[in-house]
């Protein structure tokens, strides 16, 4: 026998993480089967992605929901979803996780439902919901409410699982899309943490849990972070969240034991630095950042997600999935990694990177509880302008080649990719059928809900129940299930709490960002504001006003965000009202500024219906002579029938130059108004 053998039969192995794989499409029935087939391959969780649509609180026949159902989810808009999602999964035995946040208690209430219909002991249940609204208002977009109902919300769903739900995690602190919202290290840590303290806080302040039992709540909190490509500074970033985490339960919360303050956290890893340029070579960048979250024991992974090489390009097919989790299994069965201690335990470079991070996460948690804490940082926009503004910096050090992006700004040759010789191929496409069907089915549950098998009752009882308790005081959870037990529909729900609560549209921090790019005479900026202003000049205007619109559900503002920051600091007027808007209202506004551009910023795959509505509604304007310029993830073939439509110029994620994106935009300025081109360089 060997050393190795020796040593491993001696010490054991440890376990492995969890191994998940997040998915969810076109409809709940096409979801079910995904997910039966990703079981049956070894994964040991399911992750359930949900459409933009449910995320929001909307029907699939709301006017929002246009071109964006099932489209980056499973549409869930009724408890006969649910069913459908999780037939012949038995949920005792399941851990599964669920990416929702505004609508988290809605969609618990439907999954609790189902498993009291399968016979669950709803005790038993394990698993996860998101639950973290506070990183929606400044990244991901996918908020209802104002800070303050929406942190009860949070709060009554801790409290309702403590109680009955004891195994089940019911927040995920997300640090994953404050990173993707352009975070440093530092700042991801005192984000997640400053959410955090103001989760307990509102928990342990609502007096719905005793003191005796802040532990429990302690120790049900779990995290979901994001790994990037530095893996060394992420595997010191976890260590520090651990260290961190630790600290404030002990301290402020007099959590005494250990095991109740353990840093407990799953991980997907970096989508934002994924790449529509050479896309194979996400492979390795996966392979890297899994490795943050994995080499050191003590500051593992609890479950782990990966995304697909081909996420740039758009919608991964199962195929694409397995791979990702092959990688995870190649790690944990074919390695020896999880035979060791950690193995960087007693590295001085390691723990003085560490203390570094440490020392300056309290700074910034401080600063914000100085402030009021998260949700005051939030409604003041100090939170969104620091992310903002972090972004445009990395931006700018990717487009100066200080930051080397292989494929995308240093090493660009390279030979024909097998993996995307045919890029109708490369990726899976929703059916554009689907929304109808869905349509469809929804219409059906609403007229045939009270009616066998199931006998709901009526739901309007059942929605005044829920308004009159969201008027209250009370735990909404047990009105809730009231709700999912009558048939009530996500958009009902989300809309009797709408009637009582109103919506938020939280600050878009572009205002307030500072310069990232100088404009210093004989820089490409400077360049670029000079063709601004001349054409300014030649159309007799004071400035050109540009308008930056997000159609649809679509939250992820990262990239429109870039943009307008840029567009400002080349010398434009820019519009920009932030995200969840309808064609009709970015065309409205669209001649109501007098624009001179329209940029639209889409990522959920919803361009191939919106952007086409936009340029209609702008031709029966008669504003022809404003161009449209479309960007986000945009599968080729759709480019080019986006261009065929009418629209002047589409821009990827491979297009990473943004002071090149605006001279370009000028110059689709100047050809729709039928000037000659400018020989100033941009």
């Amino acid at each position: 026998m060997s050393e190795r053998d020796t040593a491993a039969q001696g010490r054991g192995k440890d376990r492995p993480w969890l191994m998940r794989t997040y998915a969810g499409h076109s409809t709940a029935e096409a979801s079910n089967a995904l997910y039966r087939r990703n079981l049956a391959k070894g994964q040991t969780g399911l992750s359930v992605a949900f459409d933009l649509p449910t995320q929001t609180g909307y029907d699939p026949d709301h006017v929002l929901a246009r071109g964006e159902v099932g489209r980056v989810g499973v549409p869930v808009a009724h408890l006969g979803d649910m069913r459908k999602l999780f037939q012949d999964i038995p949920l005792e035995r399941m851990n599964t996780s669920m990416t929702i946040n505004a609508t988290a208690m809605w969609l618990l209430a439907l999954y609790q439902v189902v498993a009291e219909e399968q016979g669950a002991d709803i005790s038993a249940l394990q698993g996860t919901t998101q639950n973290d609204i506070v990183k929606e208002y400044l990244s991901r977009g996918t908020h209802v409410f104002p800070p303050g109902p929406s942190m009860r919300l949070t709060t009554d769903l801790i409290a309702y699982t403590v109680t009955h739900m004891p195994k089940w995690n019911p927040i995920n602190i997300c640090s994953y899309h404050l990173q993707e919202a352009g975070a440093t290290p530092v700042q991801e840590i005192a984000y997640a943490m400053s959410t955090a303290i103001a989760v307990l806080d509102a928990v342990r302040d609502s007096g719905q849990v005793p003191q005796e039992r802040m532990g429990d709540v302690v120790g049900r909190i779990s995290f979901f972070v994001n790994a990037g490509v530095r893996f060394i500074e992420e595997m010191c970033k976890m260590r520090a969240f651990g260290r961190i985490w630790d600290r404030i339960t002990r301290e402020r919360y007099g959590i005494e034991n250990p095991r109740h303050r353990r840093f407990r956290y799953g991980v997907q890893v970096n989508s934002l630095g994924l790449t529509e340029a050479q896309p194979e070579n996400n492979v390795q960048r996966i392979v890297l950042e899994m490795l943050a979250v994995t080499l050191s024991k003590d500051a593992r992974a609890r479950a782990v997600q990966l995304p697909a090489w081909n996420e740039a390009l758009g919608l991964p097919r199962p195929w694409d999935q397995q791979w990702s989790l092959r990688i995870q299994q190649v790690l944990a069965y074919e390695s020896d990694l999880l035979e060791y201690d950690d193995i960087f335990e007693g590295s001085k470079v390691i723990e003085a990177k560490v203390d570094k991070l440490v020392e300056a996460a309290l700074a910034e948690i401080d600063h914000i509880q100085r402030m009021g804490g998260a949700l005051a940082a939030v409604e003041s926009g100090y939170l969104k302008s620091q992310l903002v503004a972090s972004h445009a910096e990395r931006r700018a050090r990717i487009e100066s080649g200080q930051d080397k992006i292989v494929g995308v700004n240093v090493f660009q040759e390279t030979e024909p990719s097998p993996l995307t010789a045919d890029l109708d191929t490369a990726i899976q496409t929703v059916d554009p059928d689907v929304e109808a069907r869905v349509v469809r089915c929804l219409r059906q549950w609403r007229d045939t809900r009270y009616q066998p098998p199931y006998n709901h009752p009526r739901a309007s009882k059942a929605l005044e129940r829920l308004k009159e308790a969201a008027q209250g005081t009370e735990n909404l959870m047990e009105a809730t299930l009231e709700c999912a037990r009558a048939g009530v529909t996500t958009g009902e729900w989300a809309g009797a709490l709408r009637e009582v609560f109103g919506e938020y549209r939280a600050p878009t921090g572009v205002s307030s960002a500072p310069v990232a790019v100088t404009a210093e005479e004989g820089t490409r900026l400077a360049d670029v504001r000079r063709k601004v202003e001349l054409t300014a000049r030649d159309l007799g205007v004071g400035k050109l006003r540009f308008l930056v619109g997000k159609p649809g559900l679509d939250g992820h503002s990262n990239g429109a965000e870039q943009i307008a920051v840029r567009a400002r600091d080349a010398g434009f007027e820019v519009v920009y009202q932030g995200i969840r808007l309808t064609p009709e209202q970015i065309v409205d506004a669209a001649l109501a500024e007098d624009v001179h551009a329209v940029g639209l910023s889409v990522l959920s795959g919803s361009h191939a219906r919106l952007v086409p509505e936009v340029l209609q509604r702008l031709r029966v304007a008669g504003a022809t002579d404003i161009p449209v310029i479309a960007g986000g993830i945009i599968p080729s073939g759709d480019a080019d029938a986006l261009r065929e439509a009418g629209v002047a110029a589409v821009f990827t994620p491979k297009d990473f130059d943004i002071t090149g994106i605006i001279g370009r935009i000028v110059d689709e300025i100047r050809t729709a108004n039928k000037l000659d081109p400018l020989e100033v360089a941009a």
